[in-house]
């Protein structure tokens, strides 16, 4: 069924989902979840939007039955914290191909998409400054280094300055991923003429990555914020297995070295931690114990040890002594 053009803001979400169907059917049913919520609130009163919507729904009550026994999908706490790595994971990889000078469609691809995960975290609650500037930062990128390439330009790697006023005004009204404050997070315009993004991954004629050329956010926009000091997140080197599946032109033996990481010292109160007498826990201490757990697992996956360790020290605390 084709999108009504009412919904066309949520179109590149529903895209994603599409391509991660079997590559990681979690994130593919936050997405949808996510775009099922949006088009609620931007149109579900006409009968053609109300019928993709229904549909919509019918679909995402079929992948929640299919995956009933994954825990990202049962508990809210695991869903955020797959969605939330596996966004950030795509954003290092684009990141780290950016300060390396290797610019090429699929390290525009994984900004852009990262940025579009992280919307997706709204599904779990209010998203943390941090993330937004995430999210605000890969999709200005993907626009920037999209608009040079186009141009015959060579991006400057690595953080830049960058308008945000202008950046806003450029994005910031159509297309908006959902109500309030967009903090210059969507496209407006349809599809390029011409797009980096990899049609290979996408069946069928849908439309490009919705990149519209600006002349202001070329190499020579005039910088007004700089993001020098912009926080990266743990695990600071190109995972092993990144989600953008075609490999980077790179020269011949060069290999992606790992940065040494540097293990927290553990608190040795917490070696034989036992709960202190009189702490009564709240259903909400236990929900964040579990939480930090959840998250210390996650980093293992990613082999994020300092991330690992401090979350379960906090779990710990909590557990022992009530406070955080």
């Amino acid at each position: 069924m084709a999108l009504p053009a009412q919904l066309k803001p949520i179109q590149h979400h529903l895209r994603t989902a599409q391509e991660h169907e079997k590559r990681d059917p979690v994130v593919a049913y936050y997405c949808r979840l996510y775009a099922m919520q949006t088009g609620m609130k931007l149109e579900s009163k006409t009968p053609e939007c109300r019928k993709f919507l229904v549909k919509l729904m019918d679909q995402l009550e079929s992948m929640k039955k299919e995956l009933s026994d994954n825990d990202s999908i049962s508990q809210e706490v695991v869903g955020n914290a797959h969605i939330e790595n596996y966004a950030l994971k795509m954003f290092l990889y684009a990141d780290n191909e950016d300060r390396s000078g290797r610019f090429h469609k699929n390290m525009i691809k994984s900004f852009y998409t990262a940025s579009l995960l992280l919307d997706v975290l709204s599904v779990f609650g209010e998203l943390s400054e941090e993330n937004i500037q995430h999210r605000k930062y890969a999709r200005w990128k993907a626009t920037y280094i999209h608009n040079c390439l186009k141009n015959g330009e060579t991006p400057q790697p690595g953080p830049i300055a960058m308008d945000e006023d202008e950046e806003a005004d450029e994005f910031g009204a159509e297309g908006s991923s959902g109500p309030g404050p967009s903090h210059g997070a969507s496209f407006r315009g349809g599809p390029p003429s011409e797009s980096y993004e990899d049609k290979s991954l996408h069946p069928g004629p849908s439309p490009g990555i919705g990149f519209t050329p600006s002349p202001g956010l070329g190499p020579s926009g005039p910088p007004t914020t700089t993001y020098n000091n912009i926080h990266i997140p743990p695990g600071a080197h190109a995972p092993a297995n990144t989600p953008a599946e075609l490999p980077p032109p790179a020269a011949e033996g060069v290999k992606p070295v790992p940065m040494p990481r540097s293990v927290p010292t553990v608190d040795p109160t917490l070696l034989n931690a036992q709960q202190q007498g009189g702490v009564h826990l709240s259903p909400e201490d236990f929900t964040k114990a579990q939480k930090y757990c959840k998250y210390a697992g996650s980093a293992l996956q990613y082999e994020d040890v300092s991330t690992a360790v401090q979350n379960l020290q906090k779990a710990l605390k909590l557990l022992t002594t009530g406070k955080e």
